[in-house]
């Protein structure tokens, strides 16, 4: 086993409380859902492209966003829904350049399906926008070198894992997830740093992303 680089600058491992607020702001027809798409917070996009995986965490695969289950659901779109529940979340760095997919995919839709935009849903049956506020919060965990930061992340909560991974790559615009970049930049482990950026953290539970993540630090410590 080589000897393991302690960093000058630790990792801080925060956490997260997360609450939803209703937003007052409903669609009865995709021409309304689009309009409201392209206007609502950033953190309604990402409500209902992540509240699954948020509350059921022990499931996976996740199933479709709440735009496609709607679509599909209540509007009877399938086409359209099967379009949406496709889009690669993995993909996009930014809320906004998420946001601009599903739009583009409703608005190439209707342009080809006119008589889509006359289908109403029924009286309680309306997509309501919901919007998703986290309180991020330090952690009394530290980690110096690549053992330790395994050993915590065998036992941190995952609300943390959800946050280092999920919020901070895509609601905080960062690019990479937060152990990627201080792996990357503070150990100066650029191919670890990289694995960990490419594989998909969509495909798995939160726990099975935890024994994912130990498993790929695991392995670079022994070689």
């Amino acid at each position: 086993m080589a000897e393991l680089i302690r960093a000058k600058e630790p990792f801080r491992f925060y956490t997260r409380l997360h609450l939803t607020e209703l937003t007052g702001l409903r669609a009865t027809t995709l021409s309304q859902l689009l309009e409201l798409i392209r206007q609502v917070p950033g953190s309604c996009i990402y409500h209902h492209t992540h509240r699954f995986l948020q509350q059921h965490q022990y499931l996976s695969p996740e199933p479709p966003n709440d735009f496609a289950y709607w679509v599909t659901e209540i509007l009877g779109e399938d086409e359209l829904g099967e379009k949406l529940a496709s889009i690669d979340t993995v993909q996009y760095s930014t809320i906004r350049g998420l946001r601009e997919a599903i739009a583009f995919t409703i608005e190439d839709y209707l342009e080809s399906n006119t008589l889509a935009k006359l289908k109403f849903s029924r009286e309680g049956e309306e997509f309501h926008f919901i919007k998703s506020v986290s309180f991020v919060l330090p952690t009394d965990c530290v980690a110096y070198d690549l053992n330790e930061f395994a050993g915590i992340l065998r036992k941190i909560t995952i609300d943390s894992i959800y946050f280092h991974i999920f919020e901070a790559r895509l609601r905080l615009e960062k690019g990479h997830n937060d152990f990627s970049n201080w792996i990357d930049s503070v150990i100066g482990d650029k191919e670890l740093a990289d694995e960990i950026s490419r594989f998909d953290p969509y495909s798995h539970t939160l726990d099975g992303l935890r024994s994912v993540l130990v498993k790929m630090i695991e392995n670079r410590i022994a070689v």
